[in-house]
């Protein structure tokens, strides 16, 4: 039923335990995972702090590859076959271009479960791709 699965991680509570049961939907179908980690790097991105080597999109770049090969490290893969990327880029538009890209079925991703004010003046990622998204969407998590 589900050939390519993508999950999109950001290295929060949530979106590891998405990314788990991603990991076993895939298991039970036999499909193939992406894991990726947006670098949403923002206006900021060629910004250089004093006495730093590196750039705001280099330093979020490393961390999002971290986030990637933590959550293969955790994760049962074995018999999956498994991808990774690190994109850069606005977060819900990277992830449903990637999608798109992959020729994804199924998008699984957790949500940090943001409320109040700062949601309805932000939204989230989650509710973007959800919203947005031409293919089905699992979001696992998100009570905060």
């Amino acid at each position: 039923m589900f050939e390519e699965i993508l999950l999109p991680v950001d290295g929060s509570e949530d979106a590891t335990a998405a990314a788990t049961r991603g990991f076993d939907i895939a298991r039970a179908h036999g499909s193939r995972v992406h894991v990726i980690c947006v670098a949403d790097t923002g206006p900021l991105s060629d910004y250089q702090l004093p006495g730093e080597r590196t750039s705001a999109a280099e330093a979020l770049g490393d961390r999002a590859e971290r986030v990637v090969e933590s959550v293969v490290a955790s994760a049962a893969t074995d018999g999956i076959e498994v991808t990774t990327a690190t994109p850069t880029g606005p977060a819900p538009e990277t992830i449903l271009d990637y999608a798109d890209e992959v020729e994804a079925d199924l998008i699984v991703m957790g949500t940090r479960g943001r409320g109040g004010v700062e949601r309805l003046m932000l939204g989230s990622v989650t509710e973007h791709v959800v919203r947005r998204s031409d293919v089905d969407v699992l979001v696992h998590g998100g009570t905060d």
